[in-house]
């Protein structure tokens, strides 16, 4: 599968950013933990949802070890670790050179910084955090028992409440006073958008898509989308936070997508590093879209970005020739195409041909004989096809992707399809594959009257629905007589 191409991808295109370093001198952080002793420590960082090792350091019989090294780090949440446990986490700011002193029984609550206001702030925030969801603990537990009244969890609701304000307040404090730290900037990416009530219209009428459009325009007003310390965080916000905005506020249709992802792009393209994930990021989103169609945004970014040479300066040869072969394969087949004619041989070896058919849909069903999943989706088809063949005036196009005849015999025998079944290797068009991308069995293609592709890897208790609305919204009925073609 090409996700898991994608993810080997990924982590190539981490460890490219990792390597670049800014003009700052390198970095020393002096660690003791008490109750350590006599093992090997490591440095590592976040990245997206992956971790990865940076450096180093012996452990002394005190619990005392370095990192440190002649370049510096990439600014985000680093954490530490013994062999693959984490033990804490810390914050590489501005400022690199600093100390951390704390114990193994407690590492947040006995924590002592040196040198670094950032990590002074990140654990003061953190031991806040700590003492208010003790607080807040008893509250949340009557609120979450389903056995009580609304009225009952009144106090509790009331209580919760006035912590949550306490903790919006401490952080709105620890951002103004220290605006520039990575802690504000992290907890400023946590700060929600406050909406203001929508105005009158001169008519006196109130505009009902006001909040929509400000929400939309202000999403990113707290998130710095340059700021790739953002990208180096416990949880992949950044990731999070584009997702978030492309499939909420952005109409899900394949030119509004792209053309919001170009808008983001031209946004960061100042910073390299927020630059290539941003595009990346958007480019595995849509690899495999739960929304038909939006693949194809795949093929626009990798048009875009990688074939025309702009990501050159990250992205290896090997890498633009995965892209390339999986965006390829997405456009043999887009929505809006022609559908390439298909003639294969049928069960008693007369020659079939796609084109033959003239309905107003035609529906391509790609199959293995010996497919479990085939099996199950095939009553599901039959049960559609008998029901709804007249009225949506349509026929199946059956290829079994088995060289086997008997299987395929045995198959239709099994299932009982009745349909026009033909064996797709036993082609007098070339092999199917190369006109059709089908990845997996069973793999779905609609085409209406003139041919073209109106739906692909539809799963079939969605047709219903498809069809209703297609025919509803989408398809022209035919003119009156003497009212017009």
């Amino acid at each position: 599968m090409l996700f898991d191409v994608m993810k080997k991808l990924f982590v190539l295109f981490a460890l490219a950013g990792a390597i670049q370093a800014s003009a700052q001198t390198g970095y020393k952080i002096d660690i003791v933990v008490k109750g350590l002793k006599d093992t090997t420590a490591f440095l590592g960082y976040y990245y997206g949802e992956q971790a990865f090792l940076r450096d180093t350091a012996k452990v002394n019989s005190a619990g005392a070890f370095t990192f440190d090294g002649g370049k510096p780090l990439n600014q985000g949440v680093y954490f530490v670790a013994l062999a693959q446990t984490p033990i804490l986490d810390l914050v590489v700011s501005q400022d690199q050179t600093f100390s951390l002193q704390t114990s193994k029984e407690d590492y947040i609550g006995a924590m002592k910084v040196s040198g670094d206001v950032d990590n002074e702030l990140f654990y003061q925030n953190m031991n806040f955090n700590k003492a208010r969801n003790a607080e807040a603990e008893p509250f949340v537990k009557i609120l979450k028992d389903s056995t009580l009244t609304e009225d009952q969890k009144k106090t509790a609701r009331e209580g919760f409440k006035t912590i949550n304000e306490r903790v919006l307040a401490h952080q709105k404090e620890l951002i103004e006073k220290h605006p520039q730290t990575l802690t504000a900037r992290l907890l400023l990416t946590q700060q929600p958008i406050q909406v203001p009530d929508p105005p009158q219209k001169a008519d006196g009428t109130v505009d009902s898509t006001f909040q929509f459009k400000y929400y939309k325009a202000h999403f990113f007003d707290n998130f710095n989308l340059t700021d790739d310390a953002l990208i180096r965080m416990q949880k992949p916000i950044y990731r999070e936070k584009l997702y978030d905005y492309l499939d909420r506020l952005v109409p899900q249709q394949r030119d509004s997508v792209f053309k919001a992802i170009q808008e983001l792009a031209t946004r960061v393209k100042s910073n390299q590093e927020t630059y290539k994930y941003l595009v990346f990021q958007a480019l595995i989103h849509y690899q495999q879209p739960k929304i038909m169609g939006l693949d194809e945004v795949f093929v626009d970014l990798y048009d875009k970005y990688y074939a025309s040479g702009e990501m050159d300066f990250w992205v290896t040869k090997d890498i633009k020739k995965n892209l390339k072969e999986y965006a390829d394969k997405i456009r043999l087949n887009m929505m809006g195409k022609v559908a390439p004619d298909l003639k294969m041989q049928d069960s008693n070896f007369q020659p079939r041909a796609l084109y033959d058919i003239k309905k107003r849909y035609t529906i391509l069903f790609f199959f293995d004989p010996e497919c479990g999943h085939c099996k199950t989706e095939t009553p599901k088809l039959i049960e559609f096809y008998n029901k709804y063949k007249v009225k949506y005036d349509l026929e199946v196009f059956a290829i079994s992707i088995d060289t086997s005849m008997v299987k395929m015999r045995n198959f239709i025998k099994e299932m009982k399809t009745p349909w026009v079944t033909v064996n797709g290797p036993r082609t007098y068009v070339g092999p199917y594959n190369k006109l059709y991308w089908v990845e997996t069995t069973p793999t779905v293609y609609i085409i209406d009257e003139k041919k073209k592709i109106i739906a692909r890897k539809l799963p079939v208790e969605n047709f219903e629905n498809f069809f209703a609305n297609y025919e509803k919204f989408v398809r022209k009925p035919p003119a009156a007589p003497g009212k017009g073609t």
